[in-house]
């Protein structure tokens, strides 16, 4: 493998870092990385119906023509994600840099005063969202902002050869050229030390507002995107890039044109309920009116103050004025979908782990996969878990997030981390009150009240010929 030196001025952080190519990628952030590399299973069984899975082409997707009104009003797209799109540029290095902010910012100076060889550079961000999504057939398209400068157009030729639109978000007076570091592409040095440890450097984490404050209202463009799309994912570090206020009026056009929100707050999502007023109530907003929120165990109890996973998903429910899924993540233990009548319930798959990051990003993917062609929850969870664990299994994001091929061996010979007293610890309060449905290897004899086993193999019956198909047929990018 070939590596390149960069020589840095002395700090008290010295190293002679070496450029890697892409197989790091986290998110750009500071905040601690939690990606779970597993996936779920909530509904029973005998609720599965037939299904379609449309056969998913590759070319480059782009938007109707917005002169009638009657095809303004149709779904074309599958999946628009909202901000956070980066570049990132994976470092090996021996060591990681400081946690003072100031010692961080002089080595991004640094670092940014010679861009390396266009091999070390990835998409990150939400371009690890709508990649996953592209490649398991959806049609999508990224809302955001990206620069006119070389970091900004070798985004948009990763999006191009995914199938992927960009819907730019620009208001043209203020940004044609502009020199200025609030309009140019954001990007995430990415250091990574011999333990495959991460650490983090974006010119975002000095700003003291959002890196592109200067965006107030949606464009035409935009509003089009996403009335046409039938899911709009957003997540916590879209308030690093854009203001409260035009994220919530994403939102609110999103809900008026009918189409399904998803929020996952992320590690941000700590940090946004200690925030400004804005942004308190941009996520109070975001929690009642979002369709499906994705999160962490941790992530969960710290918007509820409830340390019980299924418990603060119900308190999520509750409270949520359109929420009907609430999935909960919990790393190697596997994870859990919530809804109102139903708790279903699956191990993570057991895979040589090489890489978290993008897992988190990947299982969203198959989640609105599932939620789009109206599978059963049980089965939407299988091939969400499998989808997390292929990533898991390859290093980095971005370009190299799960292809089908890998999802579907995992999937033919399942090996899930199964592990009876966790769960019957964390369900039994459950059992007598609620359906539960939970995603098995194998059928134990008997049942525990009202829990519902479904093996694997029937979860996936109907699914997985259908996925194997398309790889045959060459239909996604594997």
């Amino acid at each position: 493998m070939h590596h390149q030196s960069i020589a840095f001025k002395p700090l008290q952080f010295p190293f002679p870092p070496r450029l890697h190519p892409p197989n790091a990628i986290p998110s750009r952030r500071l905040f601690p990385l939690h990606l779970n590399t597993t996936a779920y299973s909530p509904c029973s069984a005998s609720s599965c119906r037939s299904f379609h899975i449309p056969l998913p082409t590759h070319p480059l997707r782009s938007l109707p023509s917005s002169n009638s009104t009657k095809n303004a009003a149709l779904k074309t797209v599958d999946v628009a994600t909202l901000g956070n799109l980066c570049v990132d540029i994976v470092l090996n290095v021996p060591k990681l840099p400081p946690s003072s902010k100031g010692a961080r910012k002089a080595i991004m100076e640094q670092l940014s005063s010679s861009p390396p060889d266009k091999q070390y550079w990835e998409a990150g961000g939400n371009c690890n969202v709508a990649i996953a999504a592209a490649r398991l057939g959806l049609n999508c398209i990224t809302i955001g902002y990206v620069g006119n400068e070389i970091y900004g157009k070798f985004l948009l030729d990763v999006l191009r050869d995914e199938g992927i639109r960009m819907v730019g978000m620009n208001e043209e007076a203020d940004v044609v050229n502009s020199p200025s570091a609030s309009h140019q592409t954001l990007l995430c040095w990415v250091l990574v030390d011999p333990l495959q440890k991460h650490g983090f450097c974006s010119p975002a984490d000095f700003f003291e507002e959002p890196a592109f404050s200067w965006m107030s209202t949606l464009s035409e463009e935009v509003k089009r995107g996403i009335k046409r799309s039938r899911i709009l994912f957003c997540n916590g570090y879209d308030f690093d890039e854009l203001c409260p206020g035009l994220i919530l009026s994403a939102v609110d056009y999103a809900i008026e044109a009918g189409t399904s929100v998803f929020f996952d707050p992320g590690p941000r999502g700590k940090s946004l309920l200690r925030g400004t007023v804005e942004e308190q109530k941009a996520l109070r907003h975001f929690l009642r009116m979002s369709d499906v929120l994705l999160l962490t165990s941790d992530e969960a109890e710290s918007l509820t103050g409830i340390a019980n996973p299924i418990l603060a998903g119900q308190e999520l429910l509750r409270t949520g004025v359109r929420t009907k899924w609430v999935v909960v993540k919990m790393g190697p233990r596997g994870s859990i979908l919530i809804t109102t009548s139903n708790i279903t319930c699956a191990s993570a798959f057991k895979v040589k782990v090489m890489d978290t990051v993008g897992c988190g990003d990947s299982f969203v993917a198959a989640i609105a996969f599932g939620f789009i062609h109206n599978i059963p929850l049980v089965t939407t969870l299988a091939f969400a878990n499998a989808v997390g664990a292929a990533t898991a299994m390859g290093c980095g994001a971005g370009r190299n997030v799960a292809a089908l091929k890998q999802v579907v061996e995992l999937m033919e010979a399942p090996n899930l981390n199964e592990d009876d007293e966790f769960w019957n610890e964390l369900l039994g309060e459950h059992l007598d009150s609620q359906e539960v449905t939970f995603l098995s290897k194998m059928i134990l004899n008997g049942s525990n009240g009202r829990m519902n086993r479904v093996t694997f193999q029937k979860a996936v019956s109907e699914l997985l010929p259908k996925l194997k198909s398309s790889q045959l047929e060459g239909t996604l990018s594997c």
